[in-house]
């Protein structure tokens, strides 16, 4: 999930790990309503990047579940280094908006990290909790990481099985939810940017316990 609105968002800036950029009025509705969009799916963990409109976000729904989000600092935002808390619309005068739009594998933020660096912390990290959440409930599990919209972007990509340079065809808006269920083969990408009021009404229920979700797509299509 990305996380809600924020504050840096409506204003145009690239917040990056600036230091308490919060949710806005409309990031705190979409935070609270995240607890509907559930539904009844039996998240099993909540996981966050470190920074406040990530941890913010998944209040309302750690309170509902009765879950102690795990901070996962390789889910934390891009380090834009010296683009951070500067206006987009500048930015996009900047030789490197160029290469970040059509060969963001070979971009390095200035002071920052580069993208191919986010999308290897960021697919570890995530591919780490995974496993450990099959073993850990005995098959398939569905948990929620709250992260950023390039970080996310990054993720799609790599389940995808798509080159990096095209990350920029997937988009994450603010509390949009995108659903990957890993097997032991192949990622498989279930929903992207998924922004409507109920989730549960657009996944299956988990795998009974000790059964593993199949590595094999479905010859023809699926018939649900």
């Amino acid at each position: 999930m990305r996380h809600g609105r924020s504050t840096s968002n409506t204003a145009g800036v690239l917040a990056g790990r600036s230091e308490g950029v919060d949710l806005d009025d409309r990031g705190r509705e979409q935070a609270a309503g995240l607890v509907d969009r559930i539904g009844d799916l039996p998240i099993r963990a909540l996981v966050s990047s470190p920074l406040l409109r990530c941890r913010r976000t998944l209040e309302p729904l750690a309170t509902a579940l009765c879950l102690e989000p795990l901070i996962d600092e390789r889910l934390a935002e891009v380090d834009y280094g010296e683009w951070t808390g500067r206006k987009i619309s500048e930015l996009a005068n900047e030789p490197l908006w160029r290469v970040v739009q059509a060969h963001p594998s070979a971009a390095v933020f200035p002071g920052g990290e580069g993208l191919a660096q986010v999308q290897a912390r960021a697919v570890s990290a995530v591919r780490e909790h995974d496993r450990r959440l099959a073993e850990q409930h005995g098959g398939d599990a569905l948990w929620v990481a709250c992260t950023h919209g390039d970080v996310i972007k990054a993720l799609i990509a790599d389940a995808y099985g798509i080159h990096l340079d095209g990350f920029q065809r997937v988009t994450a808006d603010p509390s949009s939810v995108s659903v990957i269920r890993y097997t032991p083969l192949r990622p498989f990408v279930l929903h992207v940017n998924h922004t409507g009021p109920r989730l549960a009404a657009a996944l299956r229920a988990a795998p009974p316990p000790r059964e593993q979700p199949s590595s094999d797509a479905v010859v023809g299509g699926s018939a649900d």
